[in-house]
């Protein structure tokens, strides 16, 4: 078995401080993906017709029992967005209706409610959680005085993306809901980053991905629908659980598990992934999953802390709301700094041009201000956050000497 610094393909002239983006896969997972191809290919009629709903129901066994959830209500769907617009899709909105979110929204997911909102005439409602903040509750507290008698929804990231915040979505999905408001947990990056349990947690709605910390192949994500409201969901795609007339399985069943021909093996892979991450270093994470999340967030808030001497400042959120990836604000960016066509900053494609850093810089809440964010995974080591710094403070000097002065 690898050892977690060799067990990727990764580039190794590249440092890769970036994992919360888009994950990456182990090449024993890989291996695994590419075997269940070949035995797809073989004889697909076979494989999707008559082996593939047996082989995903195991899949979901499993899964479930990792996010302490009911299997019969997690559908596979590609990756969060899609499980994000698929509850939306199936909800049904009024004008003058209010869907509540906060700022620190996935931009994407944050579209998906506009879109329905300019659909249905509801109206979305956005609460600010500042950052730097000095608690959860900061957050809590932003968030549920705006829960109107209008709220009929509410979409709430477990871990945002920007700011690399752990929200408190206990006590959130708790209030709103003791009011009537169904809420939609966005944990995109929250499965294998942060313990779950669906099922204690209650919320109507729970997505969340298994590429990125769960290092199963791109394209393998959930959607986790509470029992009262399963009836009302459906998948983007009417498929021939429409009209099925089976009874062994159930409509949310017969609808989800199949709307098309795709490729299924990220889905099948899960359980390998799970597997093989639990065996890297054996003799160092011997506790299984919660060792790698422990290791992780240790190293997250070793590699902030790295950040915040050499930027000399304070630590920008409580240890307790950091997972596997921390965010730190960075001086404004200049007037001159133009990002690319796709939004990058110029800060960002330096890091990687000139050092071979792999790391976002968004812009946070708004250009100039902008936060360098830092994800850590199994592969990753102290020094590569010790080499960010560096890299960081140089470009910076070079952005404040080319500054104009003041006369």
């Amino acid at each position: 078995m690898a050892t977690p610094r060799d067990a990727w393909d990764l580039d190794p002239a590249v440092t890769f401080l970036n994992h919360g983006s888009f994950g990456a896969c182990p090449r024993e997972v890989l291996d695994a993906q590419a075997a269940f191809r070949a035995r797809m290919e073989r004889q697909p009629v076979l494989f999707l017709d008559r082996e593939l709903p047996a082989l995903m129901d195991g899949v979901r066994a499993v899964l479930a029992a990792f996010l302490h959830a009911d299997a019969e209500g997690l559908a596979f769907v590609p990756n969060a967005t899609t499980g994000v617009n698929t509850v939306l899709a199936s909800l049904r909105l009024s004008p003058g209706d209010e869907l509540l979110t906060t700022d620190h929204a996935y931009n994407a997911c944050r579209n998906a409610l506009e879109a329905t909102a300019a659909r249905t005439g509801a109206r979305v409602v956005v609460a600010r959680i500042p950052f730097p903040l000095a608690s959860a509750d900061v957050a809590a507290d932003a968030v549920l005085p705006l829960a109107t008698p209008r709220t009929r929804f509410a979409l709430v990231d477990h871990v945002t993306s920007p700011t690399a915040l752990v929200l408190p979505v206990e006590r959130i999905v708790a209030s709103l809901q003791a009011k009537g408001i169904d809420v939609l947990v966005d944990g995109a990056h929250a499965p294998g980053m942060v313990p779950l349990d669906l099922e204690s947690l209650g919320a109507a709605y729970y997505t969340g991905n298994c590429h990125k910390w769960l290092c199963a192949p791109k394209g393998a994500a959930f959607l986790h629908v509470r029992a009262d409201r399963r009836a009302g969901v459906h998948p983007l795609v009417t498929s021939h659980g429409y009209n099925s007339r089976r009874t062994d399985r159930s409509r949310f069943r017969l609808e989800f598990d199949w709307t098309g021909t795709a490729d299924p093996t990220p889905f099948l892979c899960v359980p390998f992934a799970l597997e093989t991450m639990q065996e890297l270093s054996p003799e160092t994470w011997a506790d299984g999953w919660p060792g790698i999340m422990t290791r992780n967030r240790e190293l997250a808030l070793q590699g902030r802390d790295v950040l915040c001497r050499a930027l000399g400042c304070p630590p920008p959120c409580p240890d307790a709301m950091v997972g596997s990836m921390a965010a730190v604000p960075l001086p404004d960016a200049p007037d001159d700094a133009v990002p690319s066509v796709d939004g990058v900053e110029p800060l960002q494609t330096a890091l990687w041009e000139r050092h071979g850093i792999e790391v976002p810089v968004p812009p946070w809440p708004s250009r100039p201000q902008r936060l360098v964010r830092v994800s850590a995974q199994l592969y990753n080591r102290p020094d590569q956050y010790e080499a960010l710094a560096r890299a960081l403070r140089e470009l910076l000097d070079e952005e404040r000497a080319a500054r104009p002065r003041s006369l």
